[in-house]
């Protein structure tokens, strides 16, 4: 046996992201013939707008591969501003904003930003996992709350005062969150930041679903609570725009040149096509078309919640964003990865154990993505049946 060089101690508490070797698995049966039903990676069907697509064209034509700052194109960051002002009413100065590359370059970013090795944000558990993950990249911890339906799957005031630790630096939110759809009420994020602001500690809000959202109102963004948060965003959800791996992030006025600096050192720049595409994300024909796949999301939603209650997974309040169900395991079947590899393997339908997204009940748990088409998830839940049959 060879022995290697070691690698980094910390790699050993970074778990994999299970959604993304199902989808491998998934695709491998796929290949072979088998017809398997995708309705585990949090992917839109839907392409990605043809405005879109067309300034990535002209782009090319343009020449246009170059480097770009470090902040990202300052075309790209005035139409962020402008949407900010006709989206929420609210004036963010450009400044501000930083474009990323992908919501998760956000995330990365400020992580760096915020914490220092051995200290931690209290998040929720379940939540999405790649955010403890990139806070254990750094030394840092993600201090886990648990929660349920009676929480509204969200962390609370009460929560937060409960599990403050001494190393505990801050809070990360998300909303609408990632796997439960869950949506934080306005006044108990106005409470929590308030809060934390007072513990001098930082607030991340993750609005990343903030475009699929399926109340008749608007979501008021984090921003218009305190000019302290940092808000992450993205244009892989709502903007169709997944594989482009485009973001943003909105900073306090003070992080502006420590940003700039981490932006420099960690990814010199996002990519340029993608960045000049995405400058007609903001024109009408794309934001008719993306709020079209809006209420398209919001039927697949219905259906699919109607369906798995009828079949008896538990799934105690309504999702009111993104595009997932969570939902309990009906009594007297496996635990999550066991009913996950069979159902994959056995009935030719994917989706994603709980235990993906943390350790709270997670083994009671499996998360439903609902971004294909109804065509498709019927007959998902079709094959879902025969999988209960067992």
């Amino acid at each position: 046996m060879i022995v290697g060089r070691q690698y980094a101690r910390r790699l050993s508490e970074i778990q994999p992201f299970r959604v993304m070797k199902l989808m491998a698995r998934a695709n491998e049966l796929q290949a072979l013939g088998h017809p398997v039903v995708h309705m585990e990676v949090g992917e839109p069907d839907f392409p990605t707008p043809s405005a879109i697509m067309e300034g990535a064209r002209v782009a090319l034509d343009e020449g246009r591969t170059k480097y770009t700052p470090a902040e990202g194109i300052g075309q790209l960051r005035e139409k962020l501003a402008t949407y900010y002002q006709t989206q929420y009413g609210l004036d963010v100065p450009t400044s501000r904003i930083f474009i990323t590359s992908g919501g998760s370059g956000a995330l990365l970013l400020a992580t760096a930003l915020t914490l220092n090795a051995g200290e931690g944000l209290l998040m929720t558990d379940p939540g999405y996992p790649c955010s403890r993950h990139f806070l254990k990249s750094f030394g840092a911890d993600g201090h886990l709350v648990p929660v349920s339906a009676g929480d509204g799957y969200q962390l609370s005031p009460e929560l937060v005062e409960r599990y403050w630790q001494e190393t505990t630096r801050g809070v990360l939110l998300a909303s609408p969150a990632n796997p439960t759809g869950a949506v934080m009420n306005p006044l108990t994020l106005a409470q929590i930041i308030e809060l934390v602001e007072v513990k001098k500690g930082h607030v991340i809000v993750d609005e990343i679903y903030h475009g699929l959202y399926y109340a008749d109102q608007r979501l008021p963004s984090a921003l218009s609570m305190s000019d302290q948060v940092i808000v992450v965003n993205s244009f892989s959800k709502y903007f169709g725009m997944t594989g482009w791996r485009l973001g943003w992030m909105v900073v306090p006025e003070n992080a502006i040149s420590l940003v700039e600096k981490l932006a420099q050192n960690l990814f010199i720049c996002p990519s340029s096509v993608a960045q000049y595409a995405a400058l007609n994300a903001f024109s009408v024909e794309a934001r008719m078309e993306m709020e079209g796949n809006r209420e398209e999301f919001r039927e697949r939603r219905d259906f699919m919640l109607g369906e798995l209650r009828e079949l008896g997974f538990g799934v105690p309040i309504v999702p009111e964003g993104a595009f997932y169900i969570y939902a309990k395991i009906p009594p007297g079947l496996e635990e999550s990865e066991k009913f996950c590899a069979r159902l994959l393997e056995h009935h030719n339908v994917a989706i994603t154990p709980g235990t993906d997204f943390g350790f709270n009940k997670a083994d009671e748990h499996v998360r439903f993505s609902y971004a294909q088409n109804l065509q498709v998830l019927s007959s998902g839940i079709e094959n879902l049946k025969s999988g209960l049959m067992r």
